[in-house]
């Protein structure tokens, strides 16, 4: 597996993408998008797992740099982080992807904050094949109706945040306007993915959950 840098030129100031990838040819790459936390070893870690799956992985660094050190502080970037930046960022570093690697097949992924701008990319960004946010917020029903790629969403049913209620809200407006939505809930709180945070991690739906993206990732991207 090789790691590198990319960079990335937006309206509101540089900022990188963290890449891994094979070291043999790849045809479609996966936009993964960080937690409020920012670009940390847990988020590198999760690249070189999609690189080994066989994918170009594209992590855009969402904070320009910046990695917080407690939920505070993360709170407090997340907060700043308008929700238009985060998506020019995600923009640029799909452009910058084709651009450099010469690669067109794209699927977006993200956890907690990440899982927010990944469903809401999937709105926006008609040329995505295929997304899998985890626990993130639900944009208005006006972007929400805008989805067209094939999307995994995954939730804990423990989660006191994107709780059932809002996950309900999904489950409706999909069923309203005939979206590509399947949603998976585990007996989980939110964050149950992440395995660097033992007081929320749960590995055996965390495996069930990469399962399940591995397969849908594999029908949309490469079939």
């Amino acid at each position: 597996m090789n790691a590198e840098s990319l960079n990335l030129s937006t309206s509101s100031g540089a900022t990188t993408a963290y890449v891994t990838r094979p070291h043999e040819p790849v045809s479609a790459a996966v936009i993964l998008i960080q937690e409020y936390w920012g670009i940390n070893e847990h988020i590198r870690d999760l690249a070189g797992r999609y690189a080994k799956e066989g994918y170009l992985c594209v992590a855009p660094d969402l904070y320009r740099g910046r990695v917080a050190a407690d939920s505070k502080e993360a709170s407090a970037l997340m907060q700043a982080l308008p929700i238009e930046d985060g998506l020019e960022i995600i923009r640029k570093a799909m452009e910058a992807t084709e651009e450099t690697y010469q690669i067109k097949n794209f699927a977006i992924t993200g956890y907690c904050m990440g899982g927010t701008f990944a469903l809401r990319s999937a709105c926006e960004f008609p040329e995505l094949k295929a997304a899998a946010p985890f626990y993130g917020d639900i944009p208005e029903e006006d972007v929400l109706k805008k989805l067209r790629a094939p999307t995994l969403f995954i939730a804990g049913l423990r989660d006191a945040w994107i709780n059932p209620e809002k996950v309900n809200g999904l489950k409706e407006v999909a069923t309203k306007y005939n979206l590509p939505v399947e949603v998976v809930s585990y007996d989980a709180d939110h964050a149950f993915f992440n395995d660097t945070r033992p007081q929320v991690y749960d590995a055996e739906a965390a495996a069930d959950a990469w399962k399940r993206v591995q397969e849908h990732f594999r029908k949309h991207l490469k079939s």
